[in-house]
């Protein structure tokens, strides 16, 4: 079975796939964080956990000097394709763990959906370090919650998650549930045991509609989903689409994004 470490280097295999069906994050998101903290040219600001970049457009707009971190090569070289136009980015390939930054020197380090892979306190101590005093850490998700007002469906794909996924894994079943406030404020609450002030954090809501075969594209997208043996994963696949064919063809996802905030007093 893949661990915590293998399982984070199997989106760069499907890094064409992770740049067409992962989504972006609200416009109001963003405006949380600016008015949380001033980002302007003069800034210098860290991403960690690039990806093909859903989350860098809007702090790259605000003509930063941005570094971005990522550990894959082909989504790395996504991300200097995507935003080529752009000369105040600087994409680093590797982990943010391992790679040396100032300190006392970046007004902003992000990270959406990405943050959950370094080990808590090499991440939390490492970003204070680099931020200076008054910078501020946002780390955001995306939360999706599949099949909200269709019981039918969520139970029919529940029973295929648990002859296939459950299984494969030798997990107990965990019944799917929408991200909660308590559980945003637990995570915001986690800054304040590295000397973070000033914790805050916010909820936003969305919904998307996926076809059978959109979703399946969705959820090979998904690192543990990828990580499950090739013959395995076609049969979980194929039977979740043609659940969804049966129910009418498509899919409602209910996204819950958490942003939490922190400043370095």
């Amino acid at each position: 079975m893949a661990s915590g470490s293998e399982l984070s280097g199997t989106f760069d295999k499907v890094s064409s796939a992770y740049d067409k069906m992962r989504p972006g994050y609200p416009y109001e998101l963003y405006q949380m964080i600016f008015s949380y903290v001033h980002i302007s040219e003069n800034s210098r600001v860290v991403e960690v956990g690039s990806g093909t970049g859903q989350a860098t457009g809007p702090i790259l707009a605000k003509g930063c000097k941005l570094t971005a971190v990522e550990y894959g090569e082909n989504l790395s070289a996504l991300l200097r394709e995507k935003y080529k136009g752009y000369s105040n980015l600087n994409v680093v390939t590797g982990k943010f763990e391992d790679i040396a930054f100032e300190e006392n020197a970046y007004d902003l380090v992000f990270s959406a959906t990405a943050f959950h892979w370094i080990p808590e306190e090499k991440g939390y101590s490492k970003v204070f370090s680099m931020l200076r005093s008054g910078g501020a850490f946002a780390r955001f998700a995306n939360r999706p919650f599949p099949c909200r007002g269709d019981e039918g469906l969520a139970r029919e794909i529940d029973d295929i998650y648990s002859e296939y996924y459950y299984k494969y894994y030798d997990k107990k079943h965990d019944a799917p549930s929408v991200f909660s406030e308590e559980q945003a404020s637990d995570i915001a609450a986690v800054a304040g045991r590295y000397g973070f002030t000033d914790i805050r954090y916010h909820l936003f809501s969305r919904e998307r509609i996926f076809s059978a075969e959109e979703y399946i594209g969705l959820l090979g997208t998904y690192s543990d989903h990828i990580a499950i043996e090739k013959s395995i994963r076609e049969k979980f696949f194929s039977k979740i689409k043609a659940a969804i064919e049966r129910h009418g063809g498509s899919i409602t996802i209910y996204d819950t994004l958490d942003l939490e905030l922190a400043r370095k007093p």
